[in-house]
This record gives C-alpha cells, sequence and structure tokens, in this order.
C-alpha cells in the first residue's frame, strides 16, 4: 500500500515563535530526507516570509498565501494550493497559519476535500510561555488555538522561572488535556508524521473578533539601522505585530525586522532581494497606510533635523 503524505499546520499567537519552529523542522526533516512543501500565510505580503527560507528550500517548495485569512475566506485557496502539490517520495507538508488563525474552524474545514493521497491533517500549536494569557482582550483567541492541536510546542522556556512553566502546562491541560506538551529542545521530529488528528472538543470562539486591520507601505532607503527601531517606536502599541524589509544607506544587502506584541524589536539579514521592495507591514488595530507613512516621516524628518544642526 502507498504511504500517504502528511500535513502539518503549525498555530499560534502572533510572535509566539512558529517561524523558528518551522525552520527548526524544515532543518531536521531535510537531515532525514523527507521532502517538505511549506504553505505560508499571512494578511500583508507573504512573499517576504516565504524568501526567509530560500537557504533551507527552493521557491517552487513554498507557496505564500496572502490577504486571506485560511481559516475562512482562504480555506478554499488552501486546500486547492494542498490538492496541487506535486506527489513526491517521503512527502510532507507544513503549514505556518497566520497569528490571528481560528486553529479550531482551521482543523475542521481544511481536511474536507483533500486528495486521498494525504493522511488527516494535524496541528502543532507553539505557546509563548512567558506571555500565554498576558493577551488582555486577545486572550480568548490565543486559548482557541491551542484546543484541537495534536501537540503544544512550549518556546521562550529559558525566559520563565519553572513555577510559570507548571502553572502554563496545568492552563494548557485545562483547554486541551489529550495534547502531547514538550518543549522545543525536547522535541522529537521522528515522531511528528505519525500524529493522529486531536478529538479534543473545542469551546465555541467568534473568529470575527480577531479579524484585524492589516496595512503596507513602501519604505524608503534609510540613513541608519537606528530608524527601524525609532519608526517601530512610533507605531501604537494596539498594533500587534509590526515587519518589514529595509535598505539602510551604504548597505547592498537588506536587513529585515519585526516587532513583537511584546514590544520587542528583531533585526537580522534579509535572504536576497525582496521582490516587492522594502516594505513597512503592521498587523492589530489601528493598521492603516496613514498611520505607517507618517512614523516613517517623522523618524526622517528627525535624522534630517539632527544632521543639520
Amino acid at each position: 500500500m502507498k504511504n500517504k503524505e502528511a500535513i502539518i499546520t503549525v498555530v499560534g499567537f502572533l510572535g509566539s515563535g512558529k517561524t523558528t519552529l518551522l525552520r527548526y523542522l524544515l532543518d531536521n526533516f531535510i537531515d532525514r530526507n523527507w521532502r517538505p512543501y511549506v504553505i505560508l500565510n499571512d494578511y500583508e505580503n507573504a512573499n517576504l516570509d516565504a524568501q526567509q527560507f530560500s537557504k533551507q528550500l527552493e521557491l517552487n517548495q513554498i507557496k505564500p498565501l496572502s490577504g486571506s485569512c485560511i481559516c475562512c475566506n482562504g480555506i478554499v485557496e488552501l486546500r486547492n494550493t494542498i490538492n496541487r502539490i506535486p506527489e513526491r517520495k517521503k512527502g510532507i507538508t507544513l503549514i505556518e497559519a497566520n497569528g490571528t488563525s481560528d486553529a479550531c474552524s482551521l482543523m475542521e474545514f481544511l481536511g474536507v476535500g483533500l486528495n486521498e493521497r494525504f493522511l488527516p491533517p494535524i496541528q502543532i500549536s507553539v505557546v509563548d510561555v512567558n506571555n500565554w494569557q498576558n493577551r488582555k482582550e486577545h486572550n480568548e483567541l490565543e486559548a482557541n488555538q491551542i484546543q484541537v492541536s495534536s501537540l503544544i510546542v512550549l518556546t521562550h522556556t529559558d525566559q520563565v522561572s519553572s513555577s510559570r512553566k507548571d502553572i502554563v502546562i496545568q492552563s494548557l491541560k485545562t483547554y486541551n488535556p489529550l495534547a502531547t506538551i514538550v518543549s522545543t529542545e525536547n522535541l522529537d521530529i521522528s515522531l511528528l508524521p505519525e500524529l493522529i488528528p486531536s478529538n479534543n472538543v473545542a469551546q465555541t470562539f467568534n473568529h470575527q473578533k480577531a479579524h484585524w486591520a492589516s496595512s503596507s507601505t513602501d519604505l524608503p532607503q534609510l540613513p541608519d539601522i537606528d530608524c527601524i527601531y525609532e519608526i517601530c517606536a512610533l507605531l501604537p502599541e494596539n498594533i500587534l505585530r509590526v515587519k518589514g524589509c529595509a535598505q539602510i544607506e551604504g548597505d547592498k544587502n537588506y536587513t529585515y525586522f519585526e516587532r513583537k506584541p511584546d514590544g520587542k524589536i528583531s533585526v537580522r539579514p534579509f535572504n536576497g532581494i525582496p521582490i516587492t521592495g522594502p516594505k513597512l507591514l503592521t498587523i492589530g488595530p489601528g493598521s492603516k497606510p496613514t498611520v505607517l507613512k507618517l512614523a516613517i516621516e517623522t523618524t526622517l524628518n528627525q535624522k534630517k533635523l539632527l544632521k543639520s544642526q
């Protein structure tokens, strides 16, 4: 009997560590001669994220899905994308959902209409132990994202005490007593394709509350890397996720940056040249092009003023 191909969806709140886990999974699957295919979903410019995997995969092994939420209005496109994936020996499909996805609805609808060559999809949730259920009005969304997962992976465990970790694990078990819970460093990659879908009963969730605004705008060349931090700092706190790709004056390479919901800003080299050019992107209430442009203009004007003094 022909082996069926596994489908693994990776879900979790904005900034919880989904992309970091996905890179880790890819490295390990490739080392074990699996042939992965990756689907990335984001409200704004998923192509930007797709290019960050270019050192691990060929571009024809990555499919970005932008502008729609794959758990609802984007589910048909997601399902059709999976069905069109070329057959390959030891194939495995990895899907990174956007950080506001209704993980329960995603699993309910995704498996309907998939080709018979695929196994029923299973779900991995990524939980930031440091910030679990500290999301204020977004706690319900975060809790929703772990309720039908077969596996829950804990991240940022080095930032918390053992007692905090124990509290979070007990909280997770109240929402999903059937899931396996493990820290990233203890994750056994070889078991993932053998996971089975969760039978846990999820609580009802009104996903429309999590359909936040998103926005993007072109980012001009910046005089120095400090501008990235200053632009991010000027954007309102209620904008939950800020990310982008910038070109710094005098540097032929590009720089990727992001601001997570807890306000932490990280900067790293971008792989290659962004196909859409330098961009600033935001997700969350208050995301408007005018807000983004004002932050950019204010930062650049302040730089000009300091230079002229």
